[in-house]
């Protein structure tokens, strides 16, 4: 795919919900590159995680420059577009897959004898780089699991900005103005970006095609009600701004054309954060425990149904996890899990009460083979989860249980719909 019109076609068919993005067509998550002229000197890359560009007198400004995989074709096809140098790169914020291509830019201004390009930032992206290298192997760990990448290695040299803000910054570059803004969301440290001339809003990861990330259950807080604002913010640009947003380009997944559908995209999008909040803080007011928010808090169907609110990276069942933490702490209400007894002593004593590991195991096997017939299949395989892994923790050797707990984890992924459950649950199986 190299031309504007592939991009921004397969763009039009995913918000028509064709193909569809449950799985059995294209994730909008995973674009499969190409670019796209989407205003007049404003280029799209759709890759992982997206790039995007503006034509300056002074050179380009890139709102993020790519991942660590996928950033030398990212530059490669940024070069046909123009040869321009690179004067400004700006993080949407600092996840490892926005960040990794300003060194290629600095080589084609080093063999040119220009200046080097300027990368700005929120300031918060510092505090998380430095983050980054004393978590190092954990994120390795982490991301492993979450992705299936068996070889990564998580980085520990990070190229940090030159220029930071706090709240608000206005940037002039070769007659370009461009105006970046905070937001909380995803991350601390985001910062969504409006050309006004353009008419292009830069989300960054604000904006998905998916379900929010606000949730995801191996990283770091999330913050799901300041996402909404932060939403909130970008559509009142069509209140206060001259014209408001005629293209928003958005940090994975591909550009959305059209104030009616950006309005859409974007309040449906802050309407599912807000009703997961607001559900989850209505159990945690009434002294409820975690358990019951997540088995009772239900995100709205019509939003659900929406093409670009679908759970394929995250889910809302997450979120709510989420919220519980931001507001509460990691407690979950149970006074047994307050000073727990240790897993394997659980699934030990457990084992020894239903008459050994084996018989957990074949009760497991037996909720997975019934799932499909049953009246609820996912409530069955939540069960079967449990049970294989209390057996295999009570008996980690037992190379029957250990083939009920790959048998199980595999069902469990292969109907999983987002990223974070197929990746700890194929984890799970290999592990087995």
């Amino acid at each position: 795919m190299t031309a504007t019109d592939d991009v921004l076609a397969i763009a039009d068919r995913l918000w028509s919900g064709a193909p569809a993005t449950d799985g059995s067509g294209i994730n909008p998550m995973a674009p499969g590159g190409g670019l796209a002229e989407v205003a007049d000197g404003v280029a799209f890359v759709p890759s992982f995680a997206n790039v995007s560009a503006v034509r300056t007198d002074e050179g380009l400004v890139l709102v993020d420059v790519g991942s660590p995989f996928l950033s030398g074709e990212v530059h490669r096809t940024l070069r046909t577009w123009s040869d321009a140098p690179l004067h400004t790169a700006v993080y949407s914020h600092g996840h490892i897959d926005h960040v990794f291509g300003v060194h290629r830019w600095e080589a084609d201004a080093e063999a040119a004898g220009r200046p080097a390009p300027r990368v700005v930032a929120h300031e918060a992206v510092t505090a998380r780089f430095d983050r980054y290298v004393r978590t190092a192997g954990y994120n390795m760990v982490v991301n492993r699991r979450q992705f299936g990448l068996d070889d990564l290695e998580w980085p520990t040299r990070y190229r940090y900005p030159d220029l930071t803000f706090r709240n608000r910054l206005d940037l002039e570059v070769g007659g370009v103005h461009a105006e970046l803004h905070h937001a909380r969301g995803e991350t601390d440290d985001h910062a969504w970006t409006w050309f006004p001339t353009q008419r292009v809003l830069c989300a960054g990861d604000l904006f998905i095609w998916a379900s929010p990330n606000a949730g995801n259950p191996q990283k770091v807080q999330r913050y799901p009600l300041e996402w909404a604002e932060a939403l909130r913010r970008m559509l009142a640009l069509y209140d206060t701004a001259d014209a408001g947003p005629e293209v928003l380009l958005p940090g994975h997944g591909y550009p959305i054309v059209g104030e009616d559908r950006i309005r859409r995209a974007l309040s449906e999008t802050a309407e599912l954060l807000e009703s997961l909040v607001a559900q989850t803080l209505e159990f945690m007011n009434a002294g409820a425990r975690l358990d019951e928010a997540i088995h009772s808090v239900t995100p709205p169907a019509h939003l659900l149904a929406r093409p670009y609110l679908q759970p394929v990276y995250d889910e809302p069942e997450f979120v709510v996890r989420g919220v519980w933490r931001l507001y509460g702490g990691w407690w979950d209400g149970n006074p047994a899990t307050l000073k727990p007894a240790s897993e394997v002593a659980l699934a030990t004593e457990l084992a020894d009460l239903s008459g050994g590991a084996g018989a957990l195991a074949d009760r497991a096997l037996a909720l997975v083979d019934s799932a499909d017939a049953g009246p609820d299949p996912e409530a069955a395989l939540r069960l079967a989860g449990h049970l294989v892994e209390l057996a295999w923790l009570a008996a980690p050797d037992d190379v029957g249980v250990a083939d009920a707990r790959r048998t199980v984890f595999t069902r469990r992924a292969e109907v999983a719909t987002s990223t974070m459950a197929k990746g700890v649950f194929t984890w799970a199986a290999r592990e087995s």
